[in-house]
């Protein structure tokens, strides 16, 4: 019988599959749809310190193999995520859930990350560095090794909870930010979050977006995260969480062979929203095909 189960940051979790933040709401909108306790967690939509009404739009715009979106972090703010999402979220989803946090300086972190870290639903922190959407400063976290490290230090400082730092691949050298992040105390890292992309409209002769450019995802990204996924896996002692353009199982074991420890869906669920769901029930089938038993053990073998 095939063995799913995969441990990361300490956390056991029933199998790897992860919808990413910003592409599972916060889990009860596809607990109508589906059962998401089949799921190995999820990471809920990127939360703030105050509330975020987003970029303008458009701001979502599909492309070949991809999509490219600018939506800016849209949010109510951690206060009404703690007193208004979490507790209709616990009716339905039974696990340990993945608080993914953004900010605007290494306060607005430190104090995001310290509030959810009280709330006893939340297993992990995904600390987003990374988001290429965001006019404000978010970008800068994540392109240089001395600020990923310096808000890595304050959310430490004021959680328990295991902390996973998630970067940016358009940099020159994701390896030493990623070393970086572990060296100030992560727990772990997860990667890759979108590149940044740029599509116009030949009609309106105008950016297919409001904010020009944004965030580019989906199935054309995956050699890259394949990539930076197996970079990062060999130079950090800490566990990896893959992403990006994650549609098949057998993407799973690709990003899991490469070093990844959990692998988290996507836009895949934007297109399918049985996406994750569907990855889950065919991992079996895919692991007798190829003659792996157990997960755990293929973790960086390649």
């Amino acid at each position: 019988m095939a063995e799913l189960k995969v441990t990361l940051c300490g956390i056991e979790m029933d199998n790897p599959i992860i919808p990413a933040s910003g592409c599972f709401g916060y889990g009860y909108e596809f607990a109508e749809l589906y059962d998401i306790n089949c799921l190995g967690t999820f990471s809920f939509k990127g939360t703030t310190k105050d509330p975020r009404f987003g970029n303008p739009t458009p701001r979502i715009a599909e492309c070949t193999a991809g999509m490219i979106n600018a939506v800016g972090l849209q949010n109510p703010g951690v206060e009404k995520v703690i007193s208004e999402e979490l507790p209709k979220l616990k009716k339905c989803f039974h696990k340990p859930v993945m608080a993914n946090v953004s900010g605007f300086s290494v306060e607005d972190y430190a104090y995001t990350c310290e509030k959810l870290d009280q709330e006893e639903q939340v297993g992990w922190l995904e600390v987003n560095v990374s988001c290429p959407n965001v006019h404000g400063g978010g970008m800068s976290f994540g392109t240089q090794p001395e600020a990923a490290a310096e808000v890595t230090r304050a959310v430490k400082a004021v959680t328990k909870k295991p902390i996973i730092i998630k970067l940016s691949p358009n940099v020159s050298d994701i390896v030493s930010i990623a070393k970086a992040c572990e060296e100030a105390g992560a727990d772990g890292i997860s990667l890759i979050n979108t590149l940044l992309g740029m599509r116009i409209d030949l009609r309106k002769k105008a950016p297919v977006i409001a904010n020009k450019m944004g965030g580019f995802s989906g199935s054309a990204i995956f050699p890259v995260a394949v990539r930076m996924v197996y970079q990062v896996a060999h130079a950090v002692k800490i566990p990896v969480v893959g992403m990006g353009g994650v549609t098949t199982a057998e993407d799973v074991l690709e990003l899991m062979m490469a070093g990844a420890t959990a692998v988290e869906v996507g836009a895949a669920n934007l297109v399918n929203p049985y996406a994750s769901r569907d990855i889950v029930a065919d991992l079996p089938r895919v692991m007798e095909k190829y003659g792996i038993k157990s997960l755990s053990e293929i973790i960086g073998i390649a």
